[in-house]
């Protein structure tokens, strides 16, 4: 659950600018709730906490835009193809700033892979980084995204050249491959998002 330091005023402002429905707190610790998007926001002294199940909606509207992020993505496919699910990270020097899982149907673990970085660099353009450090324990998907390898299969470049899209919104941007141990974090999201399905 995202904590953010923050002038709760000027939040609460923003947050009414964007059209959430804002409303007083239910206790008198609370400066106000908010609710928008699929994420809802209690302001306490100095600091604004963000749940729901995409609490991105609400933390991207008050996290102060720029900075650098380092961005983990894992996808995998029970069967593959087979039941899929997608897991990602944003890391800053301040900790995780955010992370994401989800069930996305039926797939291979190299369309998995894709959408998990499709769905990271979303995320890490939603919050306003300026610059981000991909990495992912796909040799496949860094070596067709970064042109080293050929992308022959037509679903997989569709996605590689949403992907390239993506990056292009990044004023710098670094895609590399890494060990699956650093990636342990993408992977884990990816597992239990299959686990519970």
């Amino acid at each position: 659950m995202p904590v953010i330091e923050c002038d709760v005023d000027a939040a609460r402002q923003k947050l009414v600018d964007a059209g959430a429905d804002v409303s007083a707190g239910n206790s008198e610790h609370e400066e106000w709730r908010a609710e928008y998007g699929d994420a809802n926001a209690v302001a306490y002294d100095e600091k604004v906490v963000v749940q729901g199940a995409n609490p991105q909606d609400i933390e991207s509207l008050l996290r102060e835009e720029g900075g650098h992020a380092y961005v983990y993505f894992d996808g995998g496919s029970r069967g593959n193809p087979g039941p899929a699910a997608v897991g990602w990270v944003i890391v800053t020097s301040d900790g995780i700033a955010a992370e994401g899982s989800e069930t996305i149907g039926r797939a291979t673990n190299n369309q998995a892979e894709y959408e998990a970085l499709i769905r990271a660099l979303r995320a890490a353009r939603d919050y306003g980084f300026d610059s981000v450090e991909v990495k992912g324990d796909s040799q496949l998907i860094v070596k067709q995204v970064t042109g080293a390898w050929q992308t022959n299969d037509p679903e997989l470049r569709e996605r590689r050249v949403t992907v390239r899209e993506l990056l292009t919104e990044f004023d710098d941007w670094e895609l590399s491959h890494v060990p699956r141990e650093i990636n342990e974090r993408a992977d884990k999201l990816a597992n239990e998002a299959l686990d519970d399905a």
